[in-house]
């Protein structure tokens, strides 16, 4: 009988020891176990993926899945919008590459006009047949004489003459708003041949400055010219104050009034004072004793005496009354004088066909605006501006094509 605190002894046997005497029974059983330790090659281990990276594209790929129909829906009409979008604006670049062939063609012009075809969408305008606006700038368009820097006119209000896109006959225009500018880099170069300059001088006026050739010499010119409509289709300059100075010898003005005509200079008058022998000659010529009004007996003491000559030209007045003096008559009557005082007899014979609508000619601005086939077009307005002369435009049923 057990005691009941009795505790039951320990195999003494090592199991290491009957491990190591273990031994196989045959090379079956061996070469099963050696199979059984070697590793599958059809299914490699790896580590399983718990990282974010494998989260987020499940999540994002059940996020894009799960979309609302209503969203996809938005996105598609959102994507058809900016097709429409997109085919309507190469719409509009077609027919404004289009126009301005068409006006480059008619108007016979140097350069293609820039046309922008206002409003939006234009598909529809062009199915009503209606355009809300059209800005036309032209650039370098050739009017008489003169160029004109830029024209620019924005059309309001255009029914078309069109079967589609592509076949536009014509248009009937309600109204028409524009400028045109006459630069002062044109004028110089058309008008003033390089020499001579145009600039502002007020609202309406202009100044001309330069030199201007004439039977060889270069004279300088100043001229200031007033700008004013001629009517209401054109502008015109009334030219004034026109001056040809003779460096330092004489000053030509045109016209038959007491101030007009070749007068000397102060510096040439006063000079004339104190040369004894050109004073002598001029005293002379009985038609310049006379426009100077000296008495026939001074005169008779001058040229008979040196003493009396230097009190006759010494008086204060002596040299104002040589300067009123129009030398143009003297030339005339006494060619040979007038060389003896400097003139070279070429440009005596050519100042006196160089008459005010002559040299009005040459600085002439005018310019008049083309007659519409149908519609009324005219001047709104005229200005001098800094960069040049700015015209106001504006018409009314207008109508272009067919």
């Amino acid at each position: 009988m057990r005691s009941p605190h009795h505790i039951p002894t320990q195999d003494s046997t090592n199991p290491y020891e009957e491990l190591g005497s273990w031994e196989p029974e045959g090379p079956q059983e061996f070469g099963e176990f050696q199979r059984l330790q070697e590793p599958v090659e059809d299914d490699p281990w790896s580590p399983p993926h718990h990282g974010r990276s494998g989260r987020r594209r499940r999540r994002g790929r059940g996020r894009f899945a799960g979309l609302p129909f209503a969203l996809k829906v938005v996105c598609g009409l959102v994507a058809l919008t900016a097709f429409l979008v997109l085919a309507d604006r190469w719409a509009v670049l077609y027919a404004e590459h289009r126009a301005s062939d068409a006006l480059e063609d008619r108007l016979k012009l140097s350069a293609a006009p820039e046309v922008e075809i206002g409003g939006f969408p234009f598909l529809t305008q062009v199915a009503d047949k209606r355009l809300d606006s059209v800005r036309v700038t032209v650039p370098d368009v050739a009017a008489d004489r003169i160029s004109l820097a830029r024209v620019s006119a924005t059309a309001r209000d255009i029914r078309l003459n069109a079967d589609g896109l592509t076949d536009i006959r014509g248009a009937d225009i309600r109204g028409v708003d524009g400028d045109v500018l006459l630069s002062f880099d044109d004028l110089n170069r058309e008008l003033g041949a390089s020499q001579v300059t145009f600039s502002e001088d007020g609202r309406d006026r202009i100044l001309a400055r330069g030199t201007l050739p004439v039977a060889g010499h270069d004279l300088r010119l100043r001229a200031d010219a007033r700008i004013r409509r001629d009517g209401d289709r054109g502008i015109d300059t009334e030219v004034g104050g026109m001056r040809l100075d003779i460096g330092d010898l004489a000053t030509y003005r045109p016209g038959s009034g007491a101030s007009e005509g070749l007068h000397l200079t102060r510096e040439s008058a006063t000079a004339l004072s104190r040369e004894t022998r050109k004073a002598r000659a001029l005293l002379a010529v009985p038609s310049v004793v006379r426009a100077l009004g000296v008495p026939d007996a001074t005169v008779r003491d001058a040229l008979n005496s040196e003493a009396a000559l230097s009190k006759l030209t010494g008086r204060p007045d002596f040299v104002r009354q040589a300067m009123g003096l129009n030398l143009v008559d003297l030339a005339l009557e006494n060619p040979e004088l007038l060389q003896r005082l400097g003139f070279d007899p070429d440009l005596l014979d050519a100042l006196p066909r160089l008459t005010r609508p002559v040299l009005a000619d040459r600085l002439s601005l005018g310019f008049r605006l083309p007659e519409p086939e149908r519609g009324d077009l005219r001047l709104r307005d005229v200005r001098v501006e800094q960069d040049g002369i700015r015209v106001r435009i504006a018409g009314s049923g207008l109508a272009v094509g067919s």
